[in-house]
């Protein structure tokens, strides 16, 4: 058993690799799922080529033999998928690692529909095809991105009709590569390199129709992440009609064909016309008959009494003046007349309940020195001074209690 390495007793290289070969070497024999990226036969016994992950940048060499290669009905070529029995393999002498396969099987288009099967409801529960995430296409974009094949059948329908609609419009075209092992990386160079562009406000995706096999890269789990990371709204037109592949479900909008693609993505000009006319028409007419329902209205209010002759409000309004005027005087008249006839009735009554009055009939005020009433001769004393007061005036008296007089 080899010591533990430490500072003081470093491993040597070949160690490291003999015990990372040991570890690799109890992996044991295992399944693996991939697409050929290459494929070389050199010399007559082994074989040589790249088993490549579909989802993710990776790969990992694989050796055989020719005759697991070129087992009968087996059609090894770069591009397909396949499954392969193998161990896992690490050279010492290169520090390399790689799997020896000992079986090679094709997958069939039944495998190939169940494993995008999976891989769709793994996305479909992530939330990436929800319809909340479809975003709107703009209604006449000045500049729209297009991934496509060079010279691509696809490529001239969508252009040729795009422009044939809506002259104004312009392109921004990435050639890509549309089948093979490659397709999807090239796809999804496209996709972001148009997604980064500000110019572009939609970017369509087409291709024309396939097998199952042909259409593969677009059921790739990278690319549709791509198109649902993407800033712009994405169209995809990927084979006929009765196709479907992944991208469909997550773009913003799947068109049928890379023609219908160019229908959704632009306007119609004449349509556009047309329906500029019948608006413009239908502006002009329900503006026409509101001119004509206010001219009748105008017409309908100059014709009342109050603006055709407004003087005819001042006729009668002078009598009914003068009628005011004559109520309001004898009701003034009225009051005041009422209220002297009160005064004289309250003088009258003040003037017979006044002293004076008293006084008038005979009677006398006896008041002594402080102006105080005299009621009884035994409040006076004798020669005192007092004030006798009658209707005429004031006589001043003095008491003289001698002979019982004052």
């Amino acid at each position: 058993m080899t010591a533990p390495s430490s500072p003081e007793a470093p491993w040597p290289v070949r160690t490291v690799a003999r015990k990372v070969a040991e570890w690799i070497g109890r992996l044991g024999e295992v399944w693996v799922e991939g697409q050929v990226a290459q494929l070389s036969r050199r010399g007559a016994a082994t074989v040589f080529l790249t088993l490549r992950d579909p989802a993710a940048d990776l790969s990992v060499p694989v050796t055989c033999a020719r005759d697991v290669a070129d087992r009968p009905g087996l059609e090894l070529t770069e591009g397909a998928r396949v499954i392969v029995r193998a161990r896992p393999d690490y050279y010492i002498a290169r520090g390399s690692f790689s799997l020896r396969a000992t079986e090679i099987r094709a997958v069939g288009l039944g495998e190939l529909l169940a494993r995008i099967e999976r891989i769709r409801r793994l996305l479909a529960a992530e939330g990436l095809f929800d319809a909340a995430r479809k975003r709107p296409l703009p209604f006449a974009p000045a500049v729209v991105g297009l991934v496509t094949g060079k010279d691509s059948a696809a490529e001239r329908d969508v252009l040729v009709t795009a422009r044939r609609r809506w002259p104004a419009v312009r392109f921004a075209v990435h050639h890509s590569l549309v089948q093979g092992v490659n397709a999807a990386a090239s796809v999804i160079d496209g996709l972001q390199r148009l997604d980064r562009d500000p110019e572009v406000e939609v970017i369509v995706l087409a291709r024309g129709g396939g097998s199952v096999e042909d259409l593969l890269p677009f059921s790739d789990e990278g690319l549709v992440r791509a198109i649902a990371a993407c800033r712009t709204p994405v169209v995809t037109a990927v084979g006929h009609e009765t196709d479907t592949t992944l991208v469909d479900h997550v773009a913003d909008v799947r068109a049928a064909t890379p023609t219908d693609a160019a229908h959704r993505v632009v306007p119609e000009i004449g349509e556009q016309r047309r329906l500029v006319d019948g608006l413009r028409a239908r502006a002009r007419h329900l503006l026409a008959l509101r001119l004509e329902q206010q001219v009748r209205w105008l017409e309908g209010v100059r014709s009342r009494p109050a603006l055709a002759a407004p003087e005819r409000l001042l006729h009668g309004r002078a009598d009914d003046v003068s009628a005011l005027r004559d109520r309001a005087r004898r009701t003034l008249t009225h009051r005041v007349e009422t209220a002297e006839r009160d005064l004289e009735h309250a003088r009258a009554r003040v003037a017979a309940l006044s002293p004076q009055a008293t006084l008038e009939r005979g009677y006398a005020l006896v008041q002594r020195a402080d102006g105080a009433l005299v009621r009884d001769p035994a409040e006076v004393g004798d020669d005192e001074r007092l004030a006798v007061r009658v209707a005429g005036g004031r006589l001043p008296v003095r008491v003289d209690r001698q002979d019982g007089r004052s």
